[in-house]
């Protein structure tokens, strides 16, 4: 997935490179290369922090339950 956003950064900053003024080729870098870069990587992305916060909410029930143990506050 991220060769892919570096090959699209490349393509949009080359046309950014070849507007006749700044404002252009920011404007084409922006709108043209970050901003769809952003939503890709962002839609793409979605089942893989999905996998995590459930990985998270597991290790949280694991470690939040008691195992019996004698040690406490007091001990």
């Amino acid at each position: 997935m991220y060769v892919i956003a570096i090959g699209w950064i490349y393509v949009t900053l080359l046309m950014a490179a070849t507007e006749e003024n700044l404002t252009a080729g920011v404007l084409t870098f922006a709108l043209y290369g970050v901003g769809p870069l952003a939503l890709f990587l962002w839609l793409f992305g979605t089942p893989q922090r999905r996998r995590k916060r459930l990985a998270r909410e597991v290790v949280d029930d694991v470690v939040g339950q008691d195992d019996g143990a004698d040690a406490r506050r007091d001990q």
